[in-house]
């Protein structure tokens, strides 16, 4: 081999040097391989992260979901509510004054009747003569028939004197208040005592009337009344007082003993509603306390005012079979008859005793408070946090509680928030 030959195989078998474009190729593919490998890189930390994160709000308390409500401002009343019937005030058992036979009664319940009208007629049975004993009986019960009518119309005095003064009592107040020297909560109470007069007035002479008729009925047993025996046969039953009839007790003809009920009679206008409270309610209860009415089935509540406690209580068993001690508590109607013309005897409503109220006041749900320690205390939620916040409350109605000092309106508040609320605790709206 020649010196030529050897020198072109020299040349061949020499590395052939990269171009220009060769070497951009090659830098891209390794930015494109380090680019792959740091995003590679950052997904990896990312995951990372993101389960470091999982893991934290896994093992984090998760928010305790509760109601919440807030504090206003408003009106606020301290109740007690309990069910009641209404009653005739002046009723009146109608019986037969003496023994005989009984026509049918022409009456029905709910009929109008006058004083003097004839509820029943009685026809006499042979009667059989009057033995000294029976006669000295029947002399007996007239003369206290006789002192019971003294009694009544002495009562009915008194009743119309005391009915007077309290008119002149409230025409004064009249005047006074129209000046502006007396109250307006005195001048009700001035017309409340003149009404309570007037009705004790009623009341005391329907007594009379009764008085009237039972000295008659006692002339009729002696036989005093022969003149008219002998031109009737018939004993007229009459009605003492201008009402209604409440309940016929024996419609059908027939025989009837002396003293047998056969009607009450009553006037509807004058009611008054009876209400059996808790005697631990009861106490806090007095008369004059005012009252509303409400659930008689009318559009709007019925006012009244306490006229009477019972002074004995009762044992009544309650829903749950728990014998429970119970006082009636008599409510007279202020309201004028023709709002509550509707109503009847003994008719359900619900009553209201109104023992305390305020226009304004600071209140809170009940629910919301509850004793830590020795104090009253709330949760107060701000930015989902629970706070315990001790309070100062006061007058505590059916639903609200009086807040008196320890927050202020617009704070939110965990209504009913459990055991699992605590001082700093994390909560979230249910």
């Amino acid at each position: 081999m020649n010196s030529a030959e050897s020198s072109v195989s020299a040349v061949s078998q020499a590395p052939t040097p990269f171009t220009a474009p060769d070497r951009g190729r090659q830098r891209a593919r390794e930015r494109k391989r380090k680019l792959t490998h740091g995003i590679r890189q950052a997904l990896l930390a990312v995951a990372v992260v993101a389960a470091a994160v999982a893991a934290a709000l896994s093992l984090r308390p998760r928010p305790v979901p509760v109601d919440l409500s807030n504090v206003v401002e408003g009106p606020l009343s301290v109740v007690i509510e309990e069910s009641g019937v209404t009653r005739v005030k002046d009723r009146y058992a109608v019986s037969a004054p003496v023994t005989g036979r009984l026509s049918r009664l022409a009456l029905e319940t709910g009929d109008a009747v006058s004083e003097g009208d004839a509820l029943a007629e009685i026809a006499p049975a042979l009667s059989p003569l009057l033995d000294d004993r029976t006669r000295a009986e029947a002399e007996a019960r007239l003369g206290a028939a006789t002192s019971a009518l003294d009694q009544a119309r002495a009562q009915e005095a008194r009743a119309v004197t005391a009915s007077e003064l309290a008119e002149q009592d409230l025409a004064r107040s009249r005047q006074l208040a129209a000046s502006g020297a007396l109250a307006a909560q005195a001048l009700e109470q001035a017309e409340f005592a003149a009404r309570m007069r007037r009705d004790e007035r009623t009341s005391a002479s329907f007594s009379s009337k009764v008085a009237v008729e039972e000295v008659r009925v006692a002339r009729v047993a002696l036989g005093h009344d022969r003149e008219r025996i002998a031109t009737d046969r018939h004993v007229g039953v009459l009605s003492p007082i201008a009402g209604r009839v409440l309940h016929v007790e024996q419609k059908s003809a027939g025989p009837v003993q002396a003293g047998a009920l056969l009607v009450e009679v009553g006037d509807p206008r004058a009611l008054e509603v009876v209400v059996d409270l808790l005697t631990t309610d009861a106490v806090h209860v007095s008369a004059g306390t005012p009252a509303v009415i409400d659930g008689w089935g009318g559009d709007t509540p019925l006012r009244g005012r306490v006229r009477r406690i019972e002074p004995s209580a009762f044992t009544r068993p309650s829903a749950l079979g728990v014998d429970e001690q119970r006082v009636n508590v008599v409510i007279a109607l202020t309201d004028t008859a023709d709002k509550w013309a509707a109503l009847g005897d003994g008719y359900r409503v619900e009553a209201r005793f109104v023992l305390w109220e305020s226009a304004r006041v600071l209140k809170a749900p009940q629910g919301a408070v509850f004793r830590y320690r020795e104090h009253w205390a709330v949760y107060r939620i701000d930015d989902g946090v629970a706070h315990l916040v001790p309070v100062v409350i006061g007058h505590r109605g059916e639903t609200e509680v009086e807040i008196v000092s320890g927050l202020a309106a617009g704070a939110s508040l965990a209504v009913q928030p459990g055991d699992r609320v605590k001082d700093g605790a994390r909560v979230e709206p249910r």
